[in-house]
């Protein structure tokens, strides 16, 4: 794949293994482009997904990228809260809009299409993963550095569309330090390399507890098996986050995009150098 594909097969007449095999992509809309997308999973919920795609795409906006996310976890979206949207995306007759974040990140969200944004979504699989198809095939997605689509937990069907389906760049795998999620984040690194996703790291959250007072750490969920688990992967360790109230407050605020912290500046660094993108 081209270091400048816009993951628009009719607009490009290179050869590369997206036209030539595989499992088809789906098309975004004439005129759009998104260079680079990158999935954030793991293969549970509750570890901090949906936390570190919003740091790292605040990261990377306040680097001068132009930033975007695709949130595919529909039964349980949390992206517009921690950014502080509450309206609806509106529509024209060319597509879906995203809806833009105080700083400019691009976001969409079953939330952002809901009556009310506590409306549940009780669809089957295979509904949800047509939603997110559309996520990707009706929004207008314009001139996107990188996109990072915020994954529901697990390996089943909408982690198996968005592989199939989505042109996804590389992914970055969440854990956090309990011996029971570094098991299961090992299927996730399995049902990668199945799909042939390139993985590039792992990012534990909920790390430790920094004391305020003394500086002292505490390993509050024990000690961390994210060593075991990069090395017996062959996977870089991109990042720690603590348990940090202040970050959790961010969220519940809906600035997040005012976060103070360099815990994920490793795993951006990761992504601007295994996945360049030319800045406009």
């Amino acid at each position: 794949m081209s270091e400048n594909c816009t993951h628009n097969c009719e607009t490009c007449g290179e050869s590369c293994p997206s036209r030539e095999g595989g499992f088809p992509k789906e098309q975004l809309k004439e005129g759009c482009s998104v260079k680079k997308v990158i999935g954030i999973v793991s293969g549970k919920g509750g570890v901090g997904k949906s936390m570190v795609t919003s740091l790292l795409s605040v990261i990377l906006n306040r680097r001068g990228y132009h930033t975007a996310i695709l949130d595919a976890d529909v039964t349980g979206p949390s992206i517009p809260k921690a950014f502080g949207l509450h309206g609806r995306a509106q529509g024209t007759e060319m597509g879906i809009l995203p809806v833009k974040s105080k700083l400019g990140t691009d976001i969409m969200s079953v939330n952002l299409l809901l009556g009310n944004e506590t409306d549940p979504v009780v669809w089957r699989g295979p509904v949800i993963a047509g939603a997110v198809k559309q996520f990707w095939t009706d929004v207008l997605w314009n001139d996107v550095d990188y996109m990072f689509v915020d994954m529901p937990p697990g390996t089943g069907d909408v982690p198996l569309t968005v592989f199939q389906s989505l042109p996804v760049d590389g992914i970055i795998i969440v854990t956090s330090p309990q011996e029971l999620v570094s098991m299961i984040v090992t299927k996730a690194v399995n049902m990668a390399k199945m799909m042939d996703v390139p993985i590039l790291g792992l990012v534990e959250n909920m790390s430790y507890f920094q004391c305020p007072g003394c500086g002292e750490k505490y390993k509050i969920f024990g000690d961390s098996h994210l060593e075991d688990v990069a090395n017996a992967n062959g996977l870089k360790i991109l990042g720690r986050l603590p348990v940090d109230p202040k970050l959790a407050a961010a969220c519940d605020k809906g600035v997040i995009e005012l976060f103070d912290g360099d815990w994920l500046d490793q795993a951006a660094d990761e992504i601007e150098g295994a996945l360049k993108v030319e800045q406009a």
